[in-house]
């Protein structure tokens, strides 16, 4: 059964489980402090908040989440399933949007999909069937994974800012591609969604630096 981090003391405990784990994490660690748990709502309306924020500005992801969100209230599979593209697109969805969204509402319609058990699943398992669904891509599938579900494995290799963390913490001499972080994250198992938000935080901890260093 999969770890989760439901609360933040779900999240303090595997942080401190990591560090015992790897010594190399502790001086990030120190760094950084404990990471804040971040959540987002977990099924259908989890998912479409991702894929409507895939390649545009937050901004931008927010204004059209904001109109599509309060278009479909409440927000659920059937609604958006039937609702005409012409009227989606007008909410600032793009054609490949509206076709994930109503594949994806079709799936979870026909109960071929079923996001909530993806929770209870091995972290890779769950990756794949979300990446073998149109439209989900690997970066996706993990924040849906990591964010949504709480799933304690999920590992975002795809995502530039851990790969960069990544890159410094480890000493390394590139940043390493979602291939590479594969095996660099295989001694954080089964609590790879922890050390994710670390790297994420030891992230923030080095655009600081730049910023402080810039002026």
């Amino acid at each position: 059964m999969p770890i989760h981090l439901e609360t933040q003391s779900d999240l303090e405990d595997a942080v401190h489980a990591l560090i015992k784990l790897d010594p190399r994490l502790q001086p990030i660690f120190a760094l950084t402090g404990m990471p804040a748990l971040r959540r987002r709502e977990p099924g259908f309306a989890g998912l479409a908040h991702i894929v409507c924020g895939q390649q545009v500005s937050t901004a931008s992801a927010a204004a059209i989440w904001g109109r599509v969100s309060a278009a479909f209230d409440p927000f659920d599979h059937d609604r958006l399933r039937k609702a005409r593209a012409d009227r989606l697109g007008r909410l600032g969805l793009s054609a490949a949007k509206i076709k994930t969204l109503k594949n994806l509402a079709r799936e979870i319609a026909a109960e071929r999909l079923n996001l909530d058990m993806l929770a209870n699943e091995d972290a890779d398992a769950a990756h794949n069937t979300l990446t073998a669904l149109h439209g989900i891509g690997p970066w996706t599938a993990d924040v849906y994974l990591l964010f949504c579900l709480g799933h304690g494995d999920a590992w975002p290799a795809g995502d530039l800012a851990v790969q960069e963390a990544v890159k410094v913490g480890l000493g390394l001499k590139t940043r390493p591609t979602p291939k590479q972080m594969a095996p660099l994250a295989e001694p954080w198992r089964p609590l790879r969604g922890a050390a994710a938000h670390l790297w994420w935080s030891y992230y923030r901890v080095l655009k600081k630096r730049e910023g402080v260093i810039g002026k």
